[in-house]
């Protein structure tokens, strides 16, 4: 059978993830406003202190659902149906593995991180309270990640969106019952993600079903073969180096601006809500690179391999210069929904022009990423992310100095243009290397 790759297929997989990305926002949204109806300010810092730290927590094993596309999807390519099944069975294995380490060092993990966020004693204890309900679906949350590279990696994204729209959907529903109908406040709220999350879980194995109708999916001798497991392991360490360098720009990019003053801080929190938007319009298409290019690596067919790293990045640049073009037209507007604070409008204009750089000078970093995530040249992107890593930091210390607050914006810019040099370096190598897989 022919794999063609069309537009057509390539919006197929992108806009289910587009779409579901919209909903992200809204859960933050409900959880806030509801906890805000109970006319304390505590319950308020508990919930968004306690989400935070979760957040970052699980977003640590993105890993899992960035390597499963990967493999999965080449094994698709290769038409190795059993790895296939059995990739599955490995994610969910290492997720749910994951989440039980994570139950198992709570109280350490909590203590820690409340040190780094420290809040009064009324909001720290409200926030371990919370915490200490959510983390009880961590497995079920870290294995999501898995399940949902495995859907990715066959196209299958609207099973995606269903998943997510569901989870979400329950979630607010619950907040509504458990803390506006039974008045359970903070822990109201970590209940209702406690069940949308492991109900996810459930759904998402649904979704998989068809999977599990063979033996494959219990064949532990495939599943837990040690070169297998091996090399499953390896790309996911890669990926998590990866994706600590790229949180370490992102959390320096922070502090370093507080040190210009509240001002600088306030006005740098609101524009890096451009690049956040800018990220989840392009997902789809990063994410579609992911698979086409994982399933021509499979087949071993350089031209399929070309023509999905072609095609899913011309769709990347369109939404970028897009997104460009909106910034510019209207980003002062969008400034000024997001904040009423007069002086932080005015200074988040002065910077307004780095917004509208970012999507241009980022599309390239953002899209090779997923053609790389796709090929499972992993170590290319931790090493790339190294050099990049290290390129930021040098700009940032010369340039804050010189220009401040300027200076951060243009060394984040410099990251940008650093990740789409190097890693398109490592490009011909890679379409080089096909037949040899």
């Amino acid at each position: 059978m022919v794999d063609i790759l069309t537009h057509r297929r390539v919006l197929k997989i992108a806009l289910p993830i587009v779409l579901s990305n919209a909903t992200v926002p809204l859960l933050g949204a409900v959880d806030t406003g509801v906890v805000g109806q109970l006319g304390q300010a505590a319950p308020i810092g508990a919930v968004g202190i306690g989400a935070i730290i979760l957040t970052s927590i699980y977003w640590i094993f993105g890993f899992l659902r960035m390597g499963t596309v990967g493999l999965t999807s080449q094994a698709l390519g290769a038409d190795d149906q059993a790895e296939v099944v059995a990739l599955l069975s490995r994610a969910l294995l290492i997720g749910l593995a994951a989440g039980a380490v994570l139950i198992a060092f709570q109280i350490p993990i909590f203590h820690q991180a409340l040190s780094i966020a420290p809040a009064s004693a009324e909001v720290e204890t409200l926030a371990r309270d919370y915490m200490g309900i959510r983390i009880f679906s961590a497995p079920a949350a870290i294995a999501i990640y898995g399940v949902t590279g495995w859907l990715i990696a066959q196209e299958r994204t609207g099973g995606v969106l269903v998943l997510q729209v569901g989870m979400n959907v329950l979630n607010i529903v619950l907040n509504f019952v458990f803390v506006l109908g039974f008045d359970w406040g903070v822990e109201g709220v970590a209940w209702a993600t406690f069940i949308a999350e492991w109900s996810g879980l459930a759904l998402a194995i649904w979704l998989c079903r068809g999977a599990f109708l063979g033996t494959a999916w219990r064949n532990w001798d495939q599943i837990l073969e040690a070169q297998r497991l091996t090399r499953m392991m390896l790309v996911n360490i890669d990926i998590l180096i990866r994706s600590v360098l790229l949180l370490s720009i992102f959390v320096s990019f922070t502090f370093w601006g507080s040190d210009f003053g509240d001002l600088e801080l306030a006005a740098n929190q609101i524009l890096l809500q451009f690049l956040h938007i800018t990220a989840y319009a392009l997902d789809g298409f990063a994410f579609a690179a992911e698979t086409l290019v994982g399933r021509a690596l499979g087949s071993r067919n350089r031209l399929a391999l070309r023509r999905a790293a072609g095609m899913t990045s011309l769709w990347g640049l369109g939404i970028c210069v897009g997104m460009a073009a909106i910034f510019y037209i209207a980003g002062g507007t969008i400034i000024d929904i997001m904040t009423t604070a007069e002086p932080v409008r005015i200074l988040a204009r002065d910077y307004l022009i780095y917004m509208v750089l970012a999507p241009i000078l980022g599309v390239a970093a953002w899209m090779l990423d997923g053609i790389f995530i796709g090929a499972t040249r992993t170590a290319d992107m931790r090493n790339m992310m190294i050099i990049t890593t290290v390129i930021y930091f040098a700009s940032a210390i010369v340039l804050t100095s010189w220009y401040g607050n300027h200076g951060l914006w243009i060394a984040l810019l410099i990251s940008f243009i650093a990740r789409g040099i190097t890693l398109g370096s490592r490009y011909p190598a890679l379409e080089r290397d096909v037949a040899h897989v």
